[in-house]
């Protein structure tokens, strides 16, 4: 929501989305999400930039070499998924939220696209994928769809950067 508020255009662009696919009083259903390209390419481009978990840890179960270096077998490896979706070998501007970047191609964070892996690949995926990624489209889109957000003036003409920060 930080990066939509700060590109309130952005977020125009979601709610003439949705008013379009799913009309004006209507709530957003499951059955929607398919048809509605730019919430998915918002909600892809805020997961590459927020991952919730950017370090994953990892135990090698067998020694091998990594360019050039050995990792003997039982050693601790932290997976650096921050930098993984920021790698501009593989991303234009990395840093800027960038929605656009995700219509009319099939990248995503479902583990098969290793430039994008926010929620983790293989056989130690995120559990519980699935349901975030129904939650992020309909809490995001009900968001979007049923209010009006925006910043305050005092904070427009401050120029302050949102931030998001996750505590436990």
């Amino acid at each position: 929501m930080a990066d939509l508020l700060q590109n309130p255009q952005l977020m125009r662009k979601i709610k003439e989305e949705l008013t379009s696919v799913i009309g004006t009083n209507a709530q957003i259903q499951e059955s929607d999400i398919a048809r509605l390209q730019y919430l998915q390419a918002v909600v892809k481009e805020t997961v590459r930039l927020r991952a919730v978990a950017p370090l994953v840890p990892r135990r090698a179960e067998a020694t091998t070499e990594v360019q050039g270096y050995t990792i003997p077998k039982g050693t601790n490896v932290i997976l650096n998924l921050w930098a993984i979706n920021r790698d501009a070998r593989a991303w234009n501007d990395p840093d800027k939220f960038k929605p656009e970047r995700f219509i009319g191609n099939d990248i995503n964070y479902l583990g098969q696209d290793f430039q994008f892996v926010s929620f983790g690949v293989g056989r130690r995926i995120c559990l519980g994928l699935p349901l975030a990624q129904k939650v992020m489209y309909l809490v995001l889109g009900t968001l979007v769809h049923q209010s009006d957000w925006s910043l305050p003036e005092e904070l427009k003409e401050s120029g302050v950067q949102l931030q998001i920060y996750l505590e436990s």
